[in-house]
């Protein structure tokens, strides 16, 4: 005998799941599906596409601070943790952690969850270093706030 779950108590389950995650709990900068044509050889989801989806998400997050145009400069301290499946969801969280004169770099988490489950688990983290580029293509102050 198979039990139905009705659409609206899957929601109420996954919502309760998101509130008792041990993932953040901000909502993700960005979030993707991870498709058959961004596997590797193994079939796995290829490393590459990981990194530029955490990119992605970085560069939101310092293009809102720079306002305006920045370039990613740098990627420090890159772990891949386990792999992401084809079919899973994966979900960007970043935030800055620490600004200069012209440079900013965002921390990114990526989390993948298989889309018919509850639990998440964090597949890499990453650091990315951005310059805010000015018209002339140089680089250029951050705005104070």
């Amino acid at each position: 005998m198979t039990d139905t779950v009705s659409p609206a108590q899957r929601a109420e389950t996954l919502a309760k799941a998101w509130e008792k995650a041990e993932w953040p709990h901000e909502a993700p900068v960005l979030r993707a599906i991870a498709m058959p044509s961004d596997t590797n050889p193994e079939g796995d989801i290829f490393g590459g596409w990981l990194l530029s989806q955490m990119d992605l998400a970085a560069a939101s997050i310092a293009f809102h601070r720079a306002a305006g145009r920045c370039a990613t400069i740098a990627v420090d301290s890159m772990t891949f943790i386990s792999p992401v499946l084809v079919g899973d969801e994966v979900s960007l969280f970043a935030r800055i952690v620490h600004t200069g004169r012209t440079s900013l770099k965002v921390q990114v988490e990526a989390w993948r969850r298989r889309r018919d489950a509850e639990q998440a688990h964090k597949v890499t983290e990453g650091v990315f270093t951005f310059v805010a580029i000015g018209e002339d293509r140089k680089p250029r102050p951050l705005p104070v706030f």
